[in-house]
């Protein structure tokens, strides 16, 4: 089980991104008016309407190509409409245009993670986790984590999850991908103690209680296994998830 919703801190920061990443030129309503496209551009693609989202994105770029916001919102848009090249070219622009901006940093850094250089995007997101700028680096921490999983570096992306739990101990996305490194790593005991500490905050889906119930497993409590079970059966009936346990309880039946 690999999460992906580490990956929706970059979407919810390009969201605010063109209303707050460069204040210069506040007032002018060109400026003004590319913003506000940018937004609405990255609202639209989290709708799925990827041509209106270009429409805006494409206008606010010839209204203010110099706002660092409107370039992070084209590299996102480039990015889902598989446009890999233009979509480096506008999160360089970015960083270039306001070097050291930390949601750029960690935006360029998912892009590299995405597109096959886990180390470069790795280095990416450490600069933004350690820059004094960034208000969340337990973001950037963690998605240098969901990289290096991604990679099957399993202890690498223990060592950056650690950072990010030590900065908010109480952060979701960090406590899950701990418990699914730990399993992956055949530490149960750790596995099962981060998966507690994310369910009790946080309500499970499908995959999130189907790894409890494999690490239950793996520990032998049968008795929690099968609450994990039931759980997962009455809340998500039709899901993969349920569907394998049902192919695995038929085997076992035969």
């Amino acid at each position: 089980m690999k999460s992906k919703s580490a990956w929706l801190a970059v979407v919810l920061v390009l969201a605010a991104g063109p209303g707050v990443a460069q204040q210069t030129g506040a007032g002018d309503p060109m400026h003004d008016a590319a913003r506000i496209n940018a937004r609405l551009g990255v609202e639209y693609m989290k709708q799925g309407q990827l041509e209106i989202a270009r429409d805006k994105i494409e206008k606010a770029l010839q209204q203010n190509p110099k706002d660092p916001g409107v370039q992070l919102a084209a590299g996102l848009l480039y990015e889902q409409m598989l446009e890999v090249g233009k979509a480096e070219h506008h999160y360089r622009e970015a960083l270039k245009l306001q070097p050291g901006n930390p949601e750029a940093q960690n935006a360029l850094g998912a892009f590299l993670c995405r597109n096959g250089q886990p180390k470069k995007g790795e280095e990416t997101f450490l600069l933004a986790a350690r820059n004094p700028l960034y208000r969340t680096p337990e973001v950037a921490f963690t998605n240098a984590g969901v990289c290096a999983r991604r990679a099957g570096r399993l202890e690498q992306s223990e060592e950056y999850l650690r950072l990010a739990v030590a900065q908010r101990g109480q952060y979701s996305e960090a406590l899950l991908q701990m418990a699914g490194v730990s399993f992956e790593r055949r530490n149960y005991m750790q596995s099962r103690a981060f998966l507690q500490r994310y369910l009790a905050t946080t309500p499970g889906t499908a995959d999130v209680l189907m790894l409890g119930y494999q690490v239950e497993k793996a520990l032998g409590d049968l008795d929690a296994a099968a609450e994990y079970e039931t759980r997962l059966r009455s809340r998500f009936p039709e899901s993969p998830e349920t569907r394998i346990l049902e192919e695995l309880a038929r085997k076992e039946n035969e």
